[in-house]
């Protein structure tokens, strides 16, 4: 037994002496190549011509050194010593590489497999050289390798990458919940795991994981971002506005972006503080000019304090910026209702000749409309309250035409959801024909119209019982 022991003890002590002279010997490699060179040689002479653990160890110094030459040498005599030995497949892959023939290097990882299919490596190298190239490729070769380790680390640290580099989060947040919490995830999988939390709408559990992180680091710019983001998209604005002051102010080598200024806006506009909202986009659209969308942000942030010739000259930049095919009546119309509104606006007290200017802009705006999508009222109806606007005393019937196609468009679509629009046109009819043209026959027919509709009309009941 003591002999044994003692055998033992010297063939490990035999083991630690070639990696300790391995060790010195590496670092002679490119401050000395010749004896470096020299010194392997006497390292793997007799029992060591065999030692494929020595002989692929002295392969990677090269190859790592990026002497393929010699790296090649030391393979032969590896595969000399033990030509299936799964390491030794591996090594060769890892130097095709080197010489850029990844095809070459994965059928090399896959001889590995096929020589031990226990050989995790040659799985991991595989995934690695495809989880760009093919990223299908990558994925089904760690899960080969789960089926043999289902609790393989690298394999899960290997397959989070790929489904986060893919864009694929929900996935890749399965897999970093396998080893997050251990001693072996790094800050900047934490940081991936956040994010690809925040992307798969799981805001909650990003804001933890980003809070884990700030405990740590407090000034770290990204974490600060992230707990900007969740915190806006949570609709917590108050804490999102202290985010926000901490990121931008208090953390550590930002480099702000577009989405940061706008997700600043979003918060602004969430606390009603227009002004700071309509800086913040207006940043995000300097930073890049492509994003011309937030114009139509800045025309709602100005419309919501009130001024609207900001409003309406934002959201002119917006519906220029677009392509032809995307002015939709649907948008266009929201540009009319912009000038009918500032023209309405009790606050503002513009003199009547501005306002009249504003109800003709609308009303030209409202005509596109109808014109572009005549199957829909709303074109019509808005003319017809311009119109209304711009004849308020019902002297010239201006409106009459536009109330009588809105009918005609609901009518057809008949929906009930419709109803109230529908009052609001034979309200106006039948007000016109007994104010301008005294037909109380006519005039009779619309408010017997509305209640039709809605047998509890009081407009109508009266209406009616003054025309008797």
């Amino acid at each position: 037994m003591s002999a044994l022991l003692i055998s033992g003890m010297i063939q490990a002590q035999q083991l630690d002496d070639w990696k300790v002279s391995l060790d010195k010997i590496k670092t002679l490699i490119q401050s000395n190549p010749v004896q470096a060179e020299g010194e392997f040689s006497e390292l793997v002479k007799g029992k060591n011509k065999k030692n494929v653990d020595l002989l692929t160890a002295v392969s990677y110094a090269y190859l790592n050194a990026n002497k393929l030459t010699d790296a090649q040498k030391y393979l032969d005599l590896a595969k000399k010593a033990d030509k299936k030995s799964p390491a030794v497949s591996v090594l060769e892959g890892d130097i095709a590489l080197a010489q850029k023939d990844a095809g070459r290097a994965c059928q090399l990882y896959e001889q590995a497999i096929y020589f031990n299919p226990n050989y995790k490596e040659a799985y991991l190298k595989y995934a690695l050289v495809y989880r760009s190239a093919n990223p299908s490729l990558a994925i089904d070769k760690l899960e080969q390798l789960k089926t043999i380790d289902p609790n393989s680390l690298e394999a899960d640290k290997a397959l989070a990458e790929i489904y986060y580099s893919t864009n694929k989060f929900s996935k890749a947040c399965e897999m970093y919940a396998n080893f997050i919490n251990t001693p072996q995830a790094t800050d900047d999988e934490r940081l991936k795991y956040a994010f690809a939390l925040f992307m798969s709408h799981q805001f909650d559990k990003s804001l933890e994981v980003v809070q884990g992180g700030l405990k740590n680091n407090p000034r770290h710019a990204a974490f600060n971002r992230l707990a900007m983001y969740n915190y806006t998209d949570m609709k917590r604005y108050e804490e999102a506005e202290k985010a926000a002051e901490v990121f931008f102010n208090q953390s550590d080598n930002a480099d702000f972006s577009a989405l940061d200024y706008q997700y600043h806006g979003f918060i602004a506009m969430g606390l009603k503080k227009y002004d700071v909202a309509v800086d913040a986009f207006k940043k995000a659209i300097v930073k890049d000019s492509t994003l011309t969308s937030l114009w139509q942000q800045v025309s709602e942030a100005y419309e919501s304090e009130g001024k609207y010739s900001e409003a309406i000259s934002a959201y002119k930049t917006y519906y220029n910026s677009l392509k032809p095919e995307a002015q939709t009546p649907d948008l266009l119309f929201q540009l009319g209702r912009m000038y009918y509104t500032e023209a309405s606006s009790d606050t503002l007290k513009m003199p009547q000749g501005e306002k009249n200017a504003a109800l003709q802009a609308a009303d030209s705006i409202f005509a596109q409309v109808s014109v572009k999508a005549p199957e829909i009222h709303l074109g019509n109806l808005w003319r017809a309250r311009t119109n209304s606007a711009l004849d308020p005393e019902t002297t010239k019937g201006l409106a009459k035409p536009y109330y009588e196609a809105a009918v005609s468009a609901i009518l057809a679509a008949n929906n009930p959801k419709y109803n109230s629009q529908l009052i609001e046109c034979y309200s106006y009819l039948g007000y016109y024909y007994i104010a301008v043209t005294s037909d109380a026959a006519k005039s009779k027919e619309y408010w017997n119209k509305i209640l039709a509709i809605d047998p509890n009309n009081a407009t109508a009941k009266k209406a009616l019982a003054g025309l008797k």
